[in-house]
Order: C-alpha cells, then sequence, then structure tokens
C-alpha cells in the first residue's frame, strides 16, 4: 500500500518531466506545509532561485494574522509576481510540486497573475 508521501513524490516526479524553468521563463513552484506556503521562481539551467516569497516574508508577515490560510497565499502570489517584475520576469511556468491545483496552490497562482505574471 502505498502512502500519501509516496504518491506525492510519484505526482510531483511526473510533472517535473515535464516542466522546466529557463531564462526566459523560468519555473514558479510552490510548497504548502500545515501552517505555511513558500513559493520560489526557479532557472532550471543555471540551479539559480530568483525570486522568493512565503507567508514567513517580513514585507507581508504583519498583515496575514487577520487572514484565512487561502487569502495569505494569494497574498504569497502577488509579492513573488512583484519580485519577479522587478526583476523584468513577467512569463512563468507554474509548478504545483505534485500537490493538487486546488485551495491554497490555486490561491498563490491566481495571486501571481492578477498581479501581472503570465502562465
Amino acid at each position: 500500500m502505498m502512502s500519501k508521501l509516496d504518491a506525492l513524490g510519484y505526482r510531483k516526479a511526473r510533472v517535473r518531466k515535464k516542466i522546466s524553468g529557463t531564462p526566459q521563463r523560468p519555473r514558479l513552484s510552490v510548497y504548502r506545509s500545515l501552517v505555511h506556503m513558500y513559493a520560489q521562481v526557479i532557472d532550471d539551467a543555471t540551479g539559480k532561485t530568483l525570486a522568493h516569497a512565503s507567508t514567513l516574508s517580513p514585507e507581508i508577515k504583519d498583515g496575514l494574522a487577520e487572514l484565512d490560510k487561502t487569502k495569505a497565499a494569494k497574498k504569497v502570489g502577488e509579492l513573488v509576481a512583484k519580485k519577479c517584475l522587478e526583476k523584468q520576469i513577467d512569463q512563468v511556468v507554474f509548478d504545483r510540486n505534485g500537490l493538487d491545483y486546488h485551495g491554497r496552490v490555486a490561491a498563490v497562482a491566481e495571486g501571481a497573475r492578477e498581479a501581472g505574471l503570465k502562465f
């Protein structure tokens, strides 16, 4: 019997076979823990993280106390998009990291799109 973590690992590997970040179109990777959301933009050609944001980022941390997790995830998407646009990155490939495109993962994508990222 396969555990939930094993299944997540298989889905993650399947997605990463097809998705790769390039200098022109880096990969927006999302990670969800029980409490926090993390997003980073990665150029897989060089292995460098170009921008990152999370619910622990000092720019948004103070305003998240009264928000629920989904709204906080949307703020993370908006912040990572703002950081990308400052570095002239306007197109990314979305990597849901094996997670369902639903709830907080979809909220990060929605926030990034609303702030100006294209994917």
